[in-house]
């Protein structure tokens, strides 16, 4: 500076005016020096660095590439320059110094939170990230790391030790434990919910407190985030999971297997006895002919050995109409493709309400899908229904308008007839 400041004087140029000269001349080539730096560094190393990235075997430095972390750790170039030449103004180095040791916190914690985003995505890589999240610890390291960096950005302001600072935010825990209340019991649960494999991200739950019906999308540290079925999230304190019920259907998707669990009901004044000509109809059903004949054999048999006599219809043993529906049922699931032959399938009578005698279907499906489940379960019901006729049953409904009217009809016919 003494130097420029002489060649100006030596120029004609007042000592008092050289003096404002030399101080701008300084501070412009520290400035072009600093621009200079930063352009070097974003337009060469950053992309000589980033080519090297994108052609070399690892995966997990892309994921710091993503998230910017060289970009921002390259504004301390800039600050490193500034800090260097602040001697070169003894009035404001003092100024100077603490303006740039705030600055280079500030971007200290923007690197520190950027690395700990890459670390949460090279971790999200790996399947192991389902079932142990943790972006609930990230964020509470973030906390932490945030607090460090406020505390050192006041003790730097203040002039003043950061132990200084932190006496006194232990006489403030009261304080501290209540605006990190929800934070601190987010922590908590996430842990055990972790621990004990509670819920991951993509598990089905259904919270009906909370409105929530839907796959898990996020898990952080305060909430989770669930998409229901209608495509609206919902929103749930990660707490709440530890001390409200919910119901994961991961078993059921893990099982392989989704419960069918409906009932047809059956007008009881279409239930009897099958005749003979019953019999040799239901024979010509495929699932049935096996199953008519021995059983036939085993009623007769039993009959012949009780010295049952069968001329009155109600002594011994008979196949009803019912029944044999019952069993085509049973046998119509056991030979149903989509109908897991691993698990439960029965076929059973509940007990008789005023809307009949209710046969339920109790069965899986090989398929979670919901759209295959429900149209697996549709087709199994349609043939049900359709077929209800041949085995002389009918299923029962409540009298509808055109019930009446057919009804009417009836009574108008019979009367202009007589």
């Amino acid at each position: 500076m003494e130097l420029i400041q002489h060649w100006l004087v030596g120029w004609g140029v007042r000592e008092d005016i050289a003096l404002y000269l030399t101080n701008s001349i300084v501070i412009i080539g520290i400035g072009v020096l600093c621009v200079a730096a930063h352009f070097v560094t974003k337009k060469v190393v950053l992309k000589v660095l980033a080519l090297y990235i994108h052609h070399n075997r690892f995966k997990w430095d892309n994921y710091l590439l993503q998230r910017k972390v060289f970009h921002k750790l390259s504004h301390v170039v800039p600050a490193l320059i500034i800090y260097y030449f602040s001697f070169m103004f003894p009035a404001y180095q003092g100024w100077i110094e603490k303006g740039i040791r705030f600055y280079m916190v500030i971007v200290a914690l923007q690197v520190a939170s950027a690395l700990l985003d890459a670390v949460h995505d090279i971790y999200s890589a790996f399947e192991i990230s389902k079932s142990r999240p943790i972006r609930g610890y990230m964020q509470v390291i973030k906390i932490f790391i945030f607090i460090i960096g406020g505390i050192l950005l006041i003790s730097n302001l203040l002039g003043e030790s950061p132990l200084i600072l932190l006496s006194g935010i232990g006489a403030l825990s009261a304080v501290i434990m209540l605006v990190f209340k929800d934070s601190i019991l987010g922590l908590v649960a996430g842990i055990q919910l972790t621990s004990n494999d509670m819920v991951r991200v993509g598990d089905w739950i259904e919270m009906p407190k909370y409105g929530a019906d839907g796959d898990i999308i996020d898990i952080s540290l305060n909430t989770v985030k669930i998409q229901n079925w209608d495509k609206t999230i919902t929103t749930i304190p990660t707490y709440a999971l530890i001390s409200d019920s919910f119901k994961n259907w991961r078993g059921m998707t893990h099982a392989g297997g989704r419960r069918m669990k409906r009932s047809v009901c059956v007008d009881t004044s279409s239930i009897a006895m099958c005749t003979p000509e019953m019999l040799e109809k239901f024979k010509s059903i495929h699932y049935l002919n096996d199953y008519i004949v021995a059983k036939e054999r085993e009623i007769d048999q039993f009959n012949l050995d009780q010295g049952i006599d069968r001329s009155c219809r109600v002594n011994g043993r008979a196949l009803t109409n019912i029944g044999v529906f019952r069993t085509y049922i049973q046998l119509y699931l056991e030979h149903h493709p989509k109908i897991h032959k691993g698990m439960t399938c029965i076929v059973r009578q509940l007990q008789p309400v005023d809307t009949g005698l209710p046969l339920e279907i109790y069965a899986f499906t090989n398929d979670v899908s919901w759209a295959v489940y429900e149209g697996v379960q549709s087709d199994i019901f349609d043939h049900l229904f359709a077929v209800a006729p041949e085995f002389g049953l009918r299923i029962f409904q409540n009298p509808t308008g055109h019930d009446v009217q057919s009804v009417l009809r009836q009574e108008q016919g019979e009367r202009s007839w007589a």
